[in-house]
C-alpha cells in the first residue's frame, strides 16, 4: 500500500463568533483550498479552539435556526451545551460526549452553554462538522444520537502509547458508536510524547487531521503545532501520525459524495430548486415549531 503524504497544514483563521456562545475558527470552508467540494462528505468544520467563558446568569449561545439536507455533529472537548430542536432531540452535551444530528428533511435547531456550566464559566473548546447526506437520503426523518463518553469504545495502542476513540468508522477492527449514511471515520486519538498511530482508508477518502492539544509529526516529516488542520492527499492509504509531545488529534475521513452541492445559509441541496424549496417550506413552518 501506498503512503498518504500532506497536501496543505493550514493555520487556524482569525475566530469569529457564531451566536455570543461559540468562538470559532472556520477551516472548511476556507481560503485554504478547503472547500465543500474539496473535503465532501465533510462540507462544514467550525473549531472551538480553547478559549475562557465567564460566569453568567444569562447563558450564552445560538438561538432557533433551521438546517435541511445534512448532518451536523458536536463533539466537546471542554464545557458543556445544551442542544434542543423541533423534531424532538436534545439533550447535555458535557466533556467528551458527542452529538450526531440528522437534520435531513428539516429541523429547527438551538444551542446554548449549559445552565449550571454558565453560571461558573470556564474553558469552552467544541468541534462542529457539517456531514453532507447522499441525494436520497437529504429528505428523510430527522434523526438524533446522543453519544456519552462512556459509550465511546478505545483501542489501546501498543507499549501504552496511547488510544483511539472511535466515534464512527472503525479503527483496526473496532467500530465506532455512531451510524452513519456513508463510509466516515471519526477518530479523537490520545498520545503520549513519542507515541505513534497509523492510519489506512482508500485513496479517494478524503482525510484531516486537527491537532486538539500538543504537537505531532505526520509520516516522520510534516509538523503540526495545537490548534493547526493537516490536510493529507488523496494519494495513497497509509500514514502516520507521532506526537512531538502529549497530544490529542482528530482524524476525519470519509468517502466523497460525488454529487452537485448547492449550499445557501443553514440548507445543503443538491440544486438551487431544491435550495428554494427549502427557504419555502421553511417560511411555511414546515419544519416545525421550537420556543426560544
Amino acid at each position: 500500500m501506498k503512503t498518504r503524504t500532506v497536501e496543505l497544514v493550514a493555520r487556524p483563521r482569525e475566530p469569529h463568533f457564531v451566536g455570543d456562545g461559540f468562538r470559532v475558527h472556520n477551516f472548511i470552508p476556507s481560503g485554504f483550498r478547503l472547500d465543500m467540494e474539496r473535503m465532501n462528505p465533510f462540507i462544514m468544520m467550525d473549531y472551538n479552539s480553547k478559549f475562557h467563558f465567564s460566569a453568567t446568569d444569562n447563558p450564552r449561545g445560538v438561538d432557533v435556526h433551521p438546517h435541511r439536507g445534512f448532518e451536523t455533529v458536536t463533539i466537546a472537548y471542554k464545557g458543556k451545551v445544551a442542544h434542543h430542536d423541533s423534531s424532538g432531540g436534545g439533550g447535555i452535551i458535557g466533556e467528551g460526549d458527542v452529538q450526531w444530528m440528522t437534520a435531513a428533511s428539516g429541523v429547527l435547531h438551538k444551542e446554548y452553554h449549559e445552565e449550571e456550566w454558565a453560571k461558573n464559566g470556564g474553558d469552552f473548546q467544541m468541534v462542529q462538522l457539517w456531514v453532507n447526506l447522499p441525494k436520497k437520503d437529504k429528505m428523510s426523518t430527522p434523526k438524533y444520537q446522543a453519544i456519552k463518553k462512556e459509550d465511546l469504545r478505545r483501542y489501546e495502542l501498543s507499549d501504552n502509547s496511547g488510544e483511539v476513540e472511535v466515534i464512527a468508522g472503525e479503527y483496526n477492527g473496532m467500530k465506532g458508536s455512531a451510524t452513519t449514511f456513508t463510509p466516515i471515520n471519526m477518530l479523537n486519538t490520545r498520545l503520549k510524547k513519542g507515541g505513534k498511530a497509523d492510519f489506512s482508508f482508500p485513496e479517494n477518502y478524503n482525510t484531516v487531521v486537527l491537532v486538539i492539544e500538543g504537537s505531532i509529526t505526520v509520516n516522520g516529516n510534516d509538523n503540526a503545532p495545537t490548534d493547526h488542520l493537516v490536510l493529507m492527499a488523496n494519494d495513497g492509504e497509509n500514514f502516520t501520525v507521532e506526537a512531538s509531545e502529549d497530544a490529542l488529534v482528530l482524524v476525519l475521513s470519509g468517502e466523497p459524495l460525488n454529487e452537485p452541492i448547492a449550499a445557501h445559509g443553514p440548507f445543503v441541496m443538491n440544486t438551487k430548486e431544491e435550495l428554494m424549496q427549502a427557504f419555502q417550506d421553511f417560511n411555511n413552518g414546515k419544519f416545525g415549531y421550537l420556543e426560544n
